[in-house]
């Protein structure tokens, strides 16, 4: 008899370890794990969906899993968010844990606030898979992508644009608390130390939002120095384009974020102007990649703790075959099917290069 998936119990883990002595144990290191996950429920837990690019990540998840369970491949699923309370957040945990569920896949509001339920769910035997966002609770696993090099990617971009002349620098973070984001400023420090000609000038939260970035850019601008760089964590870009000509700036480089309206200011300014950047950031897809781990855990597949994903960049000469590829209002997006994720979990254990962000269609 052999058993699959991830355990509820004592008498789980037994029969599992009974099995193993009357069966060969499925070795699932490499490629696609096949242990039967028929029966399994997976849920989302997502902190804020109040910008597109949230709104996207969520039907990206809902999409492969309805694809999953339609195949037979899960049982069923559900997506819940939480309007940035983590409170709440805390509690629909809660209530995914009584509902039976046997992964978690959390987008958290915060970074330590949801670690009691987090750690409830995992003492429940349910797998939780924190992605884009990171948790501090060491029983998650992790999806996510490499904050440091994504910092570092825009200050070699803005170097290979200024030199390493004095340069100003404005960053626009995302949400005050989020996770994500305290690692992303983290990972600006780290960049700009090695930059030291760079300084930065000022910090304003856009929330990932276009409109909220060119509000709090607008506010800001009267009580700063020329601005060389503004550094971008997504969605962020067409608003601070938009503020710098209202306030009769010259745009300074401004990092893109993936989206359609932030790579169709920057082709409008590179065709009137000669304007270039670079563009990169998470697809929304990421809820996919997460996906895809969860199931391949509860299938037998050994997993680390923390799985890298590759970032999608943008640069001028492919700029416009990106933006052909993206709807009116949309994000890059990409899809992450079983097989890419499992391949993406192999190399992380192996230490080698990451597949490649496939092509959006």
């Amino acid at each position: 008899m052999r058993i699959y998936g991830v355990g509820r119990s004592q008498l789980a883990a037994l029969l599992l370890g009974a099995s193993a002595l009357v069966a060969p144990t499925v070795h699932a290191a490499d490629g696609i794990a096949t242990g039967d996950t028929s029966g399994k429920k997976i849920a989302f837990s997502n902190s804020y969906a109040g910008n597109s690019f949230r709104q996207i990540m969520i039907k990206n998840f809902e999409t492969m899993a309805q694809s999953a369970v339609d195949k037979g491949v899960i049982s069923g699923f559900t997506s819940v968010s939480a309007n940035n309370n983590v409170t709440e957040q805390a509690s629909q945990i809660q209530n995914l844990i009584l509902q039976g569920y046997d992964a978690i896949i959390v987008l958290a509001g915060s970074d330590t606030a949801l670690n009691g339920a987090i750690k409830d769910a995992c003492d429940a035997g349910i797998t939780v898979v924190a992605f884009a966002s990171g948790v501090t609770e060491p029983c998650a696993y992790i999806v996510d992508y490499n904050l440091d090099s994504y910092a570092k990617a825009e200050l070699d971009f803005i170097a290979s644009k200024l030199g390493d002349k004095p340069a100003n620098i404005l960053e626009i973070r995302g949400m005050a608390g989020d996770g994500f984001d305290k690692r992303l400023h983290e990972g600006v420090e780290k960049a700009l130390a090695a930059h030291p000609s760079y300084k930065s000038v000022g910090e304003v939260y856009g929330q990932w939002t276009a409109t909220v970035a060119q509000k709090e850019v607008a506010g800001v601008l009267p009580s700063l120095p020329q601005v060389d760089a503004v550094l971008t964590q997504g969605g962020d870009g067409w608003g601070a384009l938009q503020a710098f000509k209202a306030a009769g700036r010259t745009p300074p480089v401004i990092i893109m974020g993936n989206r359609q309206d932030e790579l169709q200011a920057w082709k409008d300014e590179n065709a009137a102007t000669g304007y270039e950047t670079f563009s990169l950031g998470a697809t929304p897809s990421v809820s996919q990649a997460a996906f895809w781990v969860a199931q391949q855990i509860l299938a037998g597949k050994e997993a680390p703790k923390f799985v890298e994903v590759p970032l999608l960049e943008v640069h001028q000469p492919d700029l416009d075959a990106w933006l052909k590829s993206v709807p009116q209002g949309g994000v890059l997006n990409a899809d992450y099917p079983q097989d890419l994720v499992a391949r993406i979990i192999d190399a992380n254990k192996a230490g080698t290069a990451l597949p490649g962000v496939p092509a959006p269609k």
